[in-house]
Formats: structure tokens, C-alpha cells, sequence
């Protein structure tokens, strides 16, 4: 494995996870707000590392591997605090499905490239605006003070359940995708 800027990047965002954590149970005012600059800081490196590797042709197996991986630990990380500090069933609910998501499409995409058919579950433009939208619904959430005269917890609470829905119709589209009869495309 050769270590180049893009797989640094990515490994800098699985690095950040623990400091995401330690910051957000800190007993400060200050707290949630860094917590979500933080969490932001390692959002941009997501889509700094895939940028930067296709610009210097220096994409790798490894990079391929664990961009997703550290997406996904980064997201199931946020959803994980931000259920336990809500303590409610409507905070819980669209972190399961998203959760539950991401896993599905994980086992789906193992599968399919053990079958050789991996681009059939390729990423989309239906799955980059997921991630975006739960990317700002965790962000909102984690900062949870209002800015600038705006509930920004209420609004993260409605662009997380919209992030849920757009979660399910992605999964829906790649389970389609991936069962779709080769003579049918």
C-alpha cells in the first residue's frame, strides 16, 4: 500500500472520529459548535481526497476501499451521538434507516463485484445527494444552537428525515439496479 495525499486525507477523517466524540460530550458552550466544525473539517476532506486523486490520476484499490468505509463510520459515528443526546423515538428512527442503508448497500456492492457486476451499483447522483443532505442534517444537528435567529436543531431534524427518505428511494434505486435482468438495460 502506497500512501499518497487522497488516502492520507481519508485516513485523517477516520482519524477524526475520536476527537468528534471527546468534543461532543465536553461540558462546554462552546462545545457543540466545534464539535460540528470538526465534523465539517472531515466532510470537506471526503470530497477533497476523491477530487485530488482523480485530478493527479493517482486513484488506488485501497482509496476505493476505504473512502466509503470512512464515510460510513463518520455518518453511523454523528448518528450514534446524536440519537443518544435526543433520547427519542423520532431521532432514532432516520438514523436506523440511514444506518440500515448503508449497510445494505455495503453487502449489496461486496456482492455484486464477487459476481463481477460492481458497476451495476456504482455511486450516483441520487446517492451524492444523500450524502449531502445527511452530511447537513448531522452537521445542523450537532451544532444544535440557534444561528442567527434559526431553530438550526429543528431544521437538521426536518433535513434528517428528508435525508432518510432520499436514503430509502437511493437504496430502493440501487436494489433495482443491481436486480435489474441484463436484456431489460
Amino acid at each position: 500500500m502506497h500512501l499518497n495525499i487522497p488516502t492520507i486525507l481519508t485516513i485523517g477523517r477516520i482519524v477524526l472520529l475520536p476527537v468528534i466524540v471527546a468534543v461532543f460530550y465536553l461540558k462546554s458552550p462552546w462545545a457543540r459548535p466545534l464539535c460540528c466544525a470538526i465534523f465539517l473539517i472531515a466532510a470537506i476532506t471526503d470530497w477533497l481526497d476523491g477530487y485530488l486523486a482523480r485530478k493527479w490520476d493517482i486513484e488506488s484499490e485501497f482509496g476505493a476501499f476505504l473512502d466509503p468505509v470512512a464515510d460510513k463510520l463518520m455518518v453511523a459515528t454523528v448518528l450514534i451521538l446524536i440519537v443518544e443526546d435526543a433520547s427519542s423515538w423520532w431521532v432514532t428512527l432516520p438514523a436506523i434507516i440511514i444506518i440500515s442503508r448503508e449497510i445494505t448497500i455495503s453487502a449489496l456492492r461486496e456482492w455484486m463485484a464477487s459476481v463481477g457486476s460492481r458497476a451495476k451499483v456504482a455511486v450516483s447522483y441520487l446517492g451524492k445527494l444523500k450524502t449531502t443532505l445527511q452530511i447537513t442534517a448531522l452537521a445542523m444537528l450537532l451544532y444544535k444552537l440557534d444561528l442567527f435567529g434559526l431553530p438550526i436543531y429543528n431544521i437538521g431534524i426536518v433535513a434528517l428525515y428528508i435525508a432518510a427518505a432520499l436514503t430509502l428511494w437511493s437504496m430502493i434505486d440501487y436494489l433495482m439496479a443491481a436486480f435489474r435482468p441484463a436484456e431489460s438495460r
